[in-house]
Order: C-alpha cells, then structure tokens, then sequence
C-alpha cells in the first residue's frame, strides 16, 4: 500500500482497538495512534516499502502508550508523596470486562493475546517479533486463556439465551 491516506484508513480502527486492550483508556489509545501514524506519515516514503508497516505504526503505538502509562505512574507517585492523600481512580464506563481481565495477565500474555486475537497475527510472527519460539508463545496464549475464562466466567450458549 503505497497511499498513506488508503493505510490510514484500513489499519486505525484495528490498531486503536490493540492498544486499548493492551492498555486500558481508549482516549489514550486514539491519541497515541494517531501520534504513531503521524510519525509514520514523516517517514511514509521509507516505511512504506515495509513488509508489514502497520506492524512499525503498531510498535510506536504501544512505545508512546508505555511511556505515557510510566509518566502517569510517576505523576501519581509524586502527587501521593508530596500531598500525603492516595490517589483513587473513578470508574471509567468505557472500560470493559475484557479490557479489565487482560490488564491480570502478565505483560507478555496480554502482549500474545492482543497480537494473536485482535491483531490476528499467526503464532509464527508473535514469535519473532517477541524474539521466543513458537512453543513459548503457544503457552502464552494457554495459559492466558486459562486466565481470562477464570476471570470472565463461562460463555453463554445459546440455550442460556433461549
């Protein structure tokens, strides 16, 4: 795809919905892939002779949403220390059951389960771009399955529906 604005189109909802799983605030997801793809509109004319350039918009993405989670973290931890009061986020109605599970796993499940579920990448690529065998990921995936049915509960049937 050599158009920025046809790639722009096909790829920002899917990479907005992975970064909000990974990380929880969907209004930071937007910002911070739009940011990823603002980057790579800088850089469109070498990032597009990629093989997979939503795979680079997808890793800047998830780079700014960690820097920004890390600032957040040390703005909270600063403001606790200098006020002496904790502080207690409110409840977010656009957060999801999903999204509230996938923050339990480990951060490499979460990553697996993103990539694998929503991303709809082949356990081969997760693999190498996690820099681990197929194996590990595979078990990844297990055992954050495992995980999220012990936190979501049993899918309803349709008979349960009937």
């Amino acid at each position: 795809m050599t158009d920025f604005d046809e790639f722009y189109a096909a790829h920002y909802g899917s990479l907005t919905v992975q970064v909000y799983a990974y990380f929880g605030d969907q209004h930071e997801a937007q910002e911070v892939v739009q940011e990823a793809f603002c980057r790579a509109l800088a850089r469109w004319g070498r990032i597009s002779g990629y093989d997979d350039p939503a795979a680079w918009v997808r890793r800047v993405a998830w780079n700014l949403a960690t820097s920004r989670w890390r600032r957040i973290r040390a703005m909270r931890t600063l403001h606790i220390r200098s006020r002496g009061e904790p502080v207690v986020d409110g409840p977010e109605p656009d957060r999801i059951a999903l999204v509230d599970a996938l923050a339990t796993l480990p951060a490499v499940q979460r990553r697996a389960m993103v990539l694998r579920y929503l991303a709809d990448l082949p356990v081969s690529e997760i693999a190498e771009r996690e820099s681990v065998s197929e194996n590990t990921v595979r078990s990844w995936l297990y055992r954050g399955r495992l995980k999220l049915a012990e936190r979501l509960g049993p899918v309803p049937t349709e008979e349960a529906h009937a």
